[in-house]
């Protein structure tokens, strides 16, 4: 796929004022500081499509953004250790847990997991709810240059047996980083079939 437009569309907390469902919609989330807006940018090769931050937690709202006027890209909030108030964390969990249970196009949703880290309890978790609420995701190591490919090896392995302790089977995943570009032809290329598919 061939990134020609990505334009932001509106940005709210309130289901009801997200767009007209009428395209395909991937939403991507991932742990506070897992590198999401980073991402987001490389794979739409757009430097300030979503906003970036040395602190985590810069996003705030569901972000929607409509590609090639074909589909939507979402961006959701971070959930963890984002330095915000209980009150606000509970509001974006509110509106997040809102948005992945009743929208309505919603088709697919990438969760985003640190390549850096062994696996981490909120994000089996997550995986875990979305699984019991049979919401479709697709899991996108990030941060893949900053390992040696044999520690990234071990960490993905960690994952998959952590997974497999309550997943007959692995969900699809990706390898990526916003520094080298890795992962993004494959991500699009996913997002093109997926889309082929739809329509057809």
């Amino acid at each position: 796929m061939i990134i020609k437009s990505a334009k932001f569309v509106i940005s709210n907390t309130d289901l009801k004022k997200c767009p007209t469902p009428n395209k395909h919609e991937y939403a991507f989330i991932g742990r506070s500081n897992v590198g999401k807006s980073s991402l987001i940018n490389m794979i739409t090769n757009r430097k300030k499509l979503a906003k970036t931050s040395a602190t985590p937690g810069k996003t705030q709202l569901i972000n929607h953004f409509i590609i090639n006027n074909e589909w939507y890209l979402v961006d959701l909030p971070g959930y963890g250790y984002a330095k915000v108030s209980k009150e606000k964390r509970n509001k974006w969990q509110g509106f997040i847990t809102d948005y992945l249970l009743k929208r309505e196009n919603l088709f697919l949703t990438f969760v985003l997991i640190d390549s850096r880290l062994e696996p981490q309890k909120i994000d089996l978790e997550f995986m875990e709810w979305l699984g019991v609420n049979q919401i479709a995701f697709c899991i996108i190591f990030t941060k893949a240059d900053k390992l040696t490919s044999s520690k990234l090896e071990s960490n993905i392995e960690n994952y998959k047996t952590e997974l497999l302790k309550t997943w007959e089977e692995l969900p699809v995943y990706f390898i990526s980083s916003a520094e080298t570009g890795l992962g993004k032809d494959n991500i699009l290329n996913y997002i093109e079939e997926t889309n082929k598919l739809l329509i057809e």
